[in-house]
Protein backbone atom coordinates (compact mmCIF):
# COMPACT_ATOMS: atom_id res chain seq x y z
CA UNK A 1 0.00 0.00 0.00
CA UNK A 2 3.23 2.34 0.74
CA UNK A 3 4.84 1.55 -2.49
CA UNK A 4 1.25 2.24 -4.36
CA UNK A 5 1.05 6.37 -3.07
CA UNK A 6 4.75 6.95 -3.27
CA UNK A 7 4.02 5.78 -7.06
CA UNK A 8 1.07 8.10 -7.21
CA UNK A 9 3.02 10.68 -5.49
CA UNK A 10 6.63 10.55 -7.45
CA UNK A 11 3.77 10.42 -11.17
CA UNK A 12 2.07 13.82 -10.09
CA UNK A 13 5.83 15.38 -8.43
CA UNK A 14 7.20 14.34 -12.20
CA UNK A 15 4.11 15.85 -13.78
CA UNK A 16 4.35 18.91 -12.08
CA UNK A 17 7.87 19.22 -12.22
CA UNK A 18 7.13 18.74 -16.49
CA UNK A 19 4.77 21.17 -16.19
CA UNK A 20 6.87 23.74 -15.17
CA UNK A 21 9.28 22.72 -17.49
CA UNK A 22 7.53 23.44 -20.51
CA UNK A 23 5.72 26.87 -18.88
CA UNK A 24 9.47 28.19 -18.02
CA UNK A 25 10.00 27.09 -22.08
CA UNK A 26 7.00 28.32 -23.42
CA UNK A 27 8.01 31.90 -20.81
CA UNK A 28 11.40 31.81 -22.88
CA UNK A 29 10.38 31.25 -26.38
CA UNK A 30 7.73 34.54 -26.08
CA UNK A 31 10.59 36.96 -24.09
CA UNK A 32 12.51 35.63 -27.03
CA UNK A 33 9.86 36.30 -29.70
CA UNK A 34 9.20 39.56 -28.08
CA UNK A 35 12.96 40.61 -28.27
CA UNK A 36 13.43 39.59 -31.98
CA UNK A 37 9.90 40.99 -33.06
CA UNK A 38 11.53 44.61 -30.86
CA UNK A 39 14.83 44.88 -33.17
CA UNK A 40 13.23 43.69 -35.88
CA UNK A 41 11.20 46.75 -35.73
CA UNK A 42 13.86 48.89 -34.38
CA UNK A 43 16.00 48.03 -37.32
CA UNK A 44 13.68 47.94 -40.36
CA UNK A 45 10.82 50.48 -39.41
CA UNK A 46 11.00 52.89 -36.18
CA UNK A 47 13.36 53.72 -33.84
CA UNK A 48 12.32 56.15 -30.99
CA UNK A 49 14.98 59.09 -29.77
CA UNK A 50 14.86 61.88 -27.28
CA UNK A 51 16.01 65.84 -27.83
CA UNK A 52 18.26 66.19 -25.45
CA UNK A 53 19.57 69.74 -27.17
CA UNK A 54 18.07 73.14 -28.01
CA UNK A 55 19.82 72.86 -31.43
CA UNK A 56 16.34 72.22 -33.35
CA UNK A 57 14.15 74.80 -31.80
CA UNK A 58 11.04 76.07 -32.59
CA UNK A 59 10.69 72.49 -34.20
CA UNK A 60 11.82 70.35 -31.12
CA UNK A 61 11.76 70.94 -27.99
CA UNK A 62 14.50 69.31 -25.32
CA UNK A 63 12.35 66.69 -23.31
CA UNK A 64 10.22 66.13 -27.22
CA UNK A 65 10.39 62.28 -27.66
CA UNK A 66 10.27 61.20 -31.63
CA UNK A 67 10.02 58.20 -34.26
CA UNK A 68 12.15 58.22 -36.80
CA UNK A 69 11.36 56.10 -39.78
CA UNK A 70 14.48 53.53 -41.08
CA UNK A 71 13.02 52.49 -44.22
CA UNK A 72 12.86 55.81 -45.87
CA UNK A 73 16.27 56.49 -47.31
CA UNK A 74 17.32 52.64 -47.36
CA UNK A 75 19.33 51.06 -44.68
CA UNK A 76 22.88 50.93 -43.89
CA UNK A 77 25.52 49.51 -41.27
CA UNK A 78 24.27 51.95 -39.06
CA UNK A 79 20.67 50.83 -39.73
CA UNK A 80 21.55 48.43 -36.57
CA UNK A 81 22.22 47.67 -33.46
CA UNK A 82 25.36 48.30 -32.61
CA UNK A 83 26.70 49.41 -36.52
CA UNK A 84 28.01 46.19 -37.58
CA UNK A 85 29.89 46.33 -40.59
CA UNK A 86 27.56 44.01 -42.67
CA UNK A 87 27.63 45.90 -45.91
CA UNK A 88 29.14 48.80 -47.51
CA UNK A 89 26.93 51.65 -48.70
CA UNK A 90 22.87 51.95 -48.84
CA UNK A 91 21.11 49.50 -50.03
CA UNK A 92 16.94 49.80 -51.33
CA UNK A 93 17.48 53.25 -50.93
CA UNK A 94 16.19 56.89 -51.88
CA UNK A 95 17.88 60.18 -51.62
CA UNK A 96 16.62 62.83 -49.04
CA UNK A 97 15.16 65.88 -49.69
CA UNK A 98 16.13 69.26 -48.87
CA UNK A 99 14.52 70.29 -45.57
CA UNK A 100 14.17 66.73 -44.33
CA UNK A 101 14.76 66.48 -40.80
CA UNK A 102 17.07 63.60 -40.37
CA UNK A 103 18.69 61.82 -37.53
CA UNK A 104 22.21 60.70 -38.11
CA UNK A 105 25.50 59.27 -37.04
CA UNK A 106 27.97 61.87 -35.90
CA UNK A 107 30.63 60.91 -38.55
CA UNK A 108 34.02 61.96 -35.85
CA UNK A 109 32.03 59.49 -33.71
CA UNK A 110 29.28 57.22 -34.72
CA UNK A 111 28.59 55.88 -31.45
CA UNK A 112 26.78 59.43 -31.04
CA UNK A 113 23.05 60.20 -32.70
CA UNK A 114 22.51 63.86 -34.28
CA UNK A 115 19.66 66.05 -35.78
CA UNK A 116 19.40 68.21 -37.79
CA UNK A 117 17.48 69.50 -41.07
CA UNK A 118 19.13 68.88 -44.69
CA UNK A 119 20.10 71.62 -46.03
CA UNK A 120 22.65 71.08 -48.67
CA UNK A 121 22.29 68.24 -51.27
CA UNK A 122 25.28 66.91 -53.23
CA UNK A 123 27.06 69.28 -55.17
CA UNK A 124 25.74 72.62 -53.54
CA UNK A 125 27.53 75.42 -52.09
CA UNK A 126 26.52 76.47 -49.32
CA UNK A 127 26.88 79.74 -47.06
CA UNK A 128 25.82 81.68 -44.72
CA UNK A 129 26.94 86.03 -45.23
CA UNK A 130 25.78 88.23 -42.02
CA UNK A 131 23.53 85.69 -40.75
CA UNK A 132 21.17 84.92 -44.14
CA UNK A 133 22.00 81.60 -45.93
CA UNK A 134 22.83 81.23 -49.79
CA UNK A 135 22.56 78.03 -51.53
CA UNK A 136 24.21 78.17 -54.53
CA UNK A 137 25.08 81.49 -54.36
CA UNK A 138 20.96 82.70 -53.91
CA UNK A 139 20.51 84.17 -50.55
CA UNK A 140 17.43 82.14 -49.04
CA UNK A 141 14.11 83.77 -48.10
CA UNK A 142 12.83 84.18 -44.50
CA UNK A 143 10.22 86.02 -43.11
CA UNK A 144 10.18 87.44 -39.60
CA UNK A 145 6.99 86.76 -37.26
CA UNK A 146 7.74 87.68 -33.95
CA UNK A 147 9.60 86.99 -31.22
CA UNK A 148 10.44 83.70 -29.71
CA UNK A 149 11.76 82.69 -25.83
CA UNK A 150 13.69 79.87 -24.64
CA UNK A 151 13.40 79.72 -21.13
CA UNK A 152 13.08 75.75 -20.03
CA UNK A 153 16.25 74.05 -19.45
CA UNK A 154 18.29 77.30 -18.69
CA UNK A 155 19.24 79.00 -15.99
CA UNK A 156 18.89 82.18 -17.97
CA UNK A 157 16.28 82.66 -20.77
CA UNK A 158 17.03 83.27 -24.47
CA UNK A 159 15.58 85.96 -26.72
CA UNK A 160 15.35 85.30 -30.03
CA UNK A 161 14.01 86.32 -33.42
CA UNK A 162 11.47 84.23 -35.28
CA UNK A 163 10.77 83.65 -38.85
CA UNK A 164 9.63 81.79 -41.44
CA UNK A 165 12.31 80.51 -44.02
CA UNK A 166 11.95 79.10 -47.17
CA UNK A 167 14.41 76.66 -48.97
CA UNK A 168 14.73 76.39 -52.99
CA UNK A 169 12.77 73.33 -52.98
CA UNK A 170 9.58 75.52 -51.63
CA UNK A 171 9.93 73.68 -47.86
CA UNK A 172 8.99 76.28 -45.36
CA UNK A 173 9.93 75.88 -41.64
CA UNK A 174 10.96 77.91 -38.87
CA UNK A 175 13.94 79.13 -37.27
CA UNK A 176 15.44 81.14 -34.85
CA UNK A 177 18.53 83.95 -34.27
CA UNK A 178 19.76 85.45 -31.51
CA UNK A 179 21.28 87.85 -33.97
CA UNK A 180 22.72 88.42 -37.25
CA UNK A 181 26.11 88.60 -36.30
CA UNK A 182 26.34 86.00 -33.78
CA UNK A 183 29.52 84.25 -33.37
CA UNK A 184 31.27 82.55 -36.30
CA UNK A 185 28.22 80.86 -37.39
CA UNK A 186 26.53 83.43 -39.19
CA UNK A 187 29.95 84.23 -41.26
CA UNK A 188 31.09 81.52 -43.16
CA UNK A 189 33.33 80.12 -45.36
CA UNK A 190 31.88 78.92 -48.87
CA UNK A 191 31.08 75.02 -48.45
CA UNK A 192 30.77 73.03 -51.40
CA UNK A 193 28.52 69.46 -50.71
CA UNK A 194 30.45 66.46 -51.86
CA UNK A 195 29.28 63.60 -53.37
CA UNK A 196 27.23 60.88 -51.29
CA UNK A 197 27.12 63.91 -48.77
CA UNK A 198 24.84 66.35 -47.01
CA UNK A 199 25.25 69.68 -45.56
CA UNK A 200 23.00 69.90 -42.28
CA UNK A 201 22.09 72.49 -39.96
CA UNK A 202 19.72 73.30 -36.67
CA UNK A 203 16.87 75.35 -36.84
CA UNK A 204 18.42 77.20 -33.71
CA UNK A 205 20.51 78.43 -35.87
CA UNK A 206 22.81 80.21 -33.35
CA UNK A 207 22.95 77.80 -30.93
CA UNK A 208 23.51 74.47 -33.32
CA UNK A 209 26.76 71.93 -33.88
CA UNK A 210 26.09 71.45 -37.25
CA UNK A 211 28.15 71.04 -40.88
CA UNK A 212 29.20 74.77 -39.93
CA UNK A 213 31.05 73.90 -37.34
CA UNK A 214 32.21 70.43 -35.87
CA UNK A 215 29.93 68.11 -37.81
CA UNK A 216 31.01 68.61 -41.04
CA UNK A 217 29.55 67.00 -44.20
CA UNK A 218 27.09 64.24 -43.16
CA UNK A 219 28.12 60.97 -45.32
CA UNK A 220 24.95 59.22 -47.03
CA UNK A 221 25.75 55.81 -45.50
CA UNK A 222 25.87 57.64 -41.62
CA UNK A 223 21.93 58.96 -42.02
CA UNK A 224 19.81 56.16 -39.60
CA UNK A 225 16.61 58.16 -40.77
CA UNK A 226 13.55 60.66 -41.12
CA UNK A 227 11.67 61.93 -37.82
CA UNK A 228 8.42 61.24 -38.99
CA UNK A 229 6.39 62.32 -35.54
CA UNK A 230 6.39 63.03 -31.59
CA UNK A 231 4.92 60.93 -29.73
CA UNK A 232 5.03 62.19 -26.56
CA UNK A 233 7.08 65.60 -24.41
CA UNK A 234 7.63 66.92 -21.14
CA UNK A 235 9.43 70.18 -19.91
CA UNK A 236 11.58 70.92 -16.69
CA UNK A 237 8.70 72.14 -14.50
CA UNK A 238 8.20 68.32 -12.91
CA UNK A 239 10.08 66.92 -10.07
CA UNK A 240 11.20 63.13 -10.68
CA UNK A 241 10.77 63.01 -5.98
CA UNK A 242 7.65 64.40 -6.68
CA UNK A 243 4.96 62.76 -8.49
CA UNK A 244 2.21 65.12 -8.24
CA UNK A 245 4.08 67.51 -10.68
CA UNK A 246 4.30 64.91 -13.85
CA UNK A 247 1.22 66.00 -15.05
CA UNK A 248 1.29 69.19 -15.42
CA UNK A 249 5.09 68.69 -16.98
CA UNK A 250 4.01 66.57 -19.85
CA UNK A 251 3.50 69.25 -23.02
CA UNK A 252 0.40 67.63 -24.35
CA UNK A 253 -0.58 69.54 -27.59
CA UNK A 254 2.89 68.11 -28.86
CA UNK A 255 1.78 64.75 -28.68
CA UNK A 256 1.74 62.76 -32.30
CA UNK A 257 2.46 66.27 -33.74
CA UNK A 258 4.03 65.90 -37.20
CA UNK A 259 7.72 67.14 -37.98
CA UNK A 260 8.07 69.38 -40.79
Amino acid sequence: MRKTVDNIFKKKVDKFDKSSENAFTENLKTVLLAILIALVIRSFLLEPFRIPSHSMYPTLRVGDYLFVTKYTYGYSRYSFPGGLPLFKGRIWHSLPQRGDVVVFKFPKNTHTDFIKRIIGLPGDTVQMKEGRLYINGKKVEREENGRYIIDEYLSIPEFYHKYTETLPNGVEHQILELSDDERIVDNTEEFVVPENAYFVMGDNRDRSDDSRISVGFVPQENLVGKARFIFFSHDDSGSIFKPWTWFHAIRWRRFFRGIH
